[in-house]
């Protein structure tokens, strides 16, 4: 079979959409298919004055094009105009079918490369986009609702959608998408995971070898409830004195997390790792003793099956992405969503406090995570492709582009407007020395 992938991000960025994307197209090369992505090229890689899109590594098959930002530097609902030469590619690789992960910029593209071609397009819904709309427009409504909008007529315009978990499968259903969605997270590279070294990885960051250490992985973001989970977590440790906290990963909130931390002062048992790939990775895995993990903004929740697949028990709050690895009082703990820090901290505690109860879970986490392996969920993607070319129907192609192209201006019309009226808003506070915080309709 041949697919091919469009993406806004892919390797060398690291994220999870692009590690998905990498990850699939990898084992379907190794089942024996061929896939090209296309995906956009970064500001630090190849020549600055190459203007038109290429094939960056004949053998990869990634054939890069130019990505164009917008919208106060997001990606919302901005096309990327395809140069001839990337619609010559796609032709000459002859797909026999189109895998979008993104409803805009190369998500346009992807869809109308599927219709133009009467392909069957599959479209993956990584990313609870409204959550991420502070990026572009603060206490904006609006923003949510273009956000929504868009990718629910997206995809309704698919042949099939993916959703990383059941929790975002059924958000899907309720919003109003009408096409086939199938759960299928990313899968998860276990035998990887399961090797590493604890011991090694404490001694290079001078945490005792005794210590009880909790630990976080993702990225130091907003929209991750890092304050919660931080306050959380100091609680503990203030309780704890022959205990440490474990941060994985870089973001705006760092600064935060180490505010917090000094203000109650703990901050000797803070050890920021940052942003770790390859066996680093593994390691600081295997140098927890617990995972926690706080985020209601996830789709699936990847890094939690990372670290079972460490043999390491999870206490998270009950979200999509996490109540589909995290089974309570089995693997680890579930906590309500609205959970005060103080209880939080306290199911930290009754863990740290009971060895053979931390071993139960440790046990079940990894039994939890074989369910999660790359294998599994690449053989399912298989499964999904092979039943989305049998029941393509061609006949809509085009009705779809016209009404896609209808919702796009409709967007754009109201993204100015409310463009306007922020520029008003900002212009009437700068000249207000005793403005107030406005909020936009």
């Amino acid at each position: 079979m041949k697919i091919c992938m469009f993406t806004n991000t892919y390797l060398p960025h690291v994220g999870g959409v692009a590690r998905s994307v990498s990850f699939f197209t990898e084992d379907l090369r190794a089942m024996g298919h061929d896939v090209l992505v296309v995906a956009p090229t970064f500001p630090n890689e190849g020549d600055e004055e190459e203007k038109s899109a290429e094939i960056s590594n004949d053998e990869d098959m990634v054939l890069r094009v130019p990505a164009l930002q917008n919208f106060n530097g997001s990606d919302f609902s901005v096309r990327i105009p395809l140069p001839f030469i990337i619609d010559e590619k796609i032709d000459e690789f002859a797909p026999d079918l189109i895998h979008s992960h993104h409803p805009f910029l190369l998500g346009d593209a992807a869809m109308r490369a599927a219709k133009y071609r009467d392909l069957p397009l599959v479209f993956t819904h990584h990313t609870l986009y409204e959550k991420y709309t502070h990026y572009v427009s603060s206490k904006s409504d609006a923003m949510k609702r273009f956000a929504i909008n868009l990718s629910t007529e997206y995809a309704n315009m698919c042949c099939r959608v993916i959703a990383p978990s059941e929790s975002v499968a059924r958000m899907l259903r309720k919003r109003g998408v009408e096409t086939p969605v199938e759960e299928l997270p990313t899968g998860v590279d276990i035998r990887f995971f399961a090797n590493g070294s604890g011991d090694n990885f404490r001694q290079e960051l001078s945490i005792p070898q005794d210590a009880f250490l909790v630990g976080h992985l993702g990225r130091l973001a907003f929209e991750k409830n890092l304050d919660y989970l931080t306050h959380a977590v100091v609680e503990f440790l203030k309780n704890h004195s022959n205990a440490g906290f474990l941060v994985v990963g870089s973001g705006p909130s760092e600064e935060d997390i180490l505010e917090i931390f000094e203000e109650n002062g703990v901050s000797d048992r803070l050890f920021m790792a940052g942003k770790l790939t390859g066996q680093a990775l593994s390691d600081a895995y295997h140098a927890m003793d617990l995972f926690v993990f706080s985020s209601r903004s996830e789709t699936q929740g990847m890094v939690l099956v990372e670290a079972m697949a460490a043999g390491k028990p999870v206490i998270a709050l009950d979200a999509s992405g996490a109540r589909e690895v995290v089974e309570d009082g089995e693997n680890g703990r579930l906590l309500p969503a609205e959970t005060p820090a103080e209880e939080f901290a306290e199911t930290i505690k009754k863990a740290a406090e009971d060895p053979d109860l931390l071993k139960k879970w440790a046990d079940k986490a990894f039994e939890t995570s074989r369910h999660f392996s790359r294998e599994v969920c690449a053989t399912r993607l298989l499964g999904i492709y092979v039943e989305t070319i049998k029941e393509h129907d061609a006949s809509k192609g085009k009705e779809d582009l016209d009404i896609w192209d209808d919702l796009l201006r409709s967007i754009k019309v109201e993204w100015e407007l409310l463009s306007e009226k922020a520029a008003a808003v900002a212009s009437i506070m700068k000249s207000d020395d005793h403005a107030q915080e406005v909020e936009l309709d």
